[in-house]
């Protein structure tokens, strides 16, 4: 992942406020479209690449600097998620979204959405859950930037045809199709409070390895899905069954106890876990809730994921 700094940072150029003030909304759409922050940052680093490699006379030329920014941003994730479907295809084990440690520096959207029919929109805070970004791993990139664009950030079909390189009328079709799959497995949200309820307990009798007790938390068709990318140890396929992930998390915390401490914290705006080792963050535990059992559990712990979590 590149860190170099976005040109023309220096202050030199008189713009660069305005310019820069557009990079918050950028990583936030391009997170959605990747999963992945860093990927995310490597495409608006790239996309401030090519408006500076411009003469002054052709970025003069652009009436709105911020719109051309997240035109060239989106094409960008489209062609990497392209290039990422076979990349996840060699993956090792399971591959799930880079968790991001609080939603507030990573939801932001476009100003203007009144135009956008309240039944065909994702609310922010909805679009940047995990179950809502593994979601989007079953959609082609044409979906999945239909999707975004449009009912998270409020996008006209217009532009979004712009982008995609199709017509209006597909686009509408494509954000169709995407929505569709995504209230497929749709259910009401549970309130944070319970959320956190249970979560806490579910920690709680973790710590205790209480197997029964985590059998009540969780549902009798709960998943639980772990991603090592082949670096760290990690269940390579799914586990099923309520009583099968309490076995399973209670053999897990019995291997490692040396220095091992578990912390409630939000994870991609809701509540969920942080698993350190001696001050270093080796897991993060985001879960999905319905009623009052947990219904899935996703456990990240590809170190090159967890970049975000460091500490200082």
């Amino acid at each position: 992942m590149t860190t170099d700094p976005v040109p023309g940072q220096d202050g030199s150029d008189p713009d660069l406020s305005a310019l820069i003030g557009e990079r918050r909304q950028l990583i936030s759409l391009a997170y959605r479209l990747l999963g992945s922050l860093a990927e995310a940052e490597d495409a608006v680093q790239e996309t401030y690449a090519r408006w500076y490699a411009m003469s002054r006379e052709q970025q003069a030329e652009i009436e709105s600097p911020g719109a051309w920014l997240t035109r060239v941003a989106s094409r960008i994730c489209l062609d990497l998620l392209g290039s990422a479907r076979a990349r996840r295809e060699r993956y090792v084990g399971e591959w799930i979204p880079e968790p991001v440690p609080d939603r507030t520096g990573w939801v932001g959207g476009r100003a203007t959405v009144d135009d956008v029919d309240p039944a065909d929109r994702v609310t922010l805070d909805e679009s940047i859950t995990m179950a809502f970004l593994v979601a989007l791993e079953a959609m082609t990139p044409a979906q999945r930037v239909a999707l975004i664009l449009h009912d998270v950030f409020g996008y006209p079909f217009a532009e979004i045809g712009e982008i995609t390189g199709r017509t209006p009328a597909a686009c509408r079709e494509l954000a169709s199709v995407a929505r569709r799959r995504v209230r497929t497995g749709h259910h009401p949200t549970a309130p944070a409070a319970a959320q956190a309820d249970l979560v806490r307990h579910f920690r709680q009798a973790w710590q205790a390895q209480d197997i029964d007790g985590l059998v009540r938390l969780l549902d009798p068709d709960a998943v639980f899905t772990a991603d090592g990318g082949g670096l760290v140890r990690a269940a390579l396929e799914p586990v099923t069954g309520g009583q099968r992930i309490a076995q399973y998390v209670v053999a897990l915390a019995g291997r490692q106890t040396d220095g091992i401490t578990m912390t409630e914290t939000a994870v991609n705006g809701q509540p969920g876990l942080t698993i350190q080792q001696h001050d270093v963050v080796v897991s993060v535990f985001a879960f999905d809730v319905v009623d009052d059992r947990i219904t899935h559990i996703w456990a990240v712990r590809n170190p090159d994921k967890l970049r975000p979590w460091a500490v200082g």
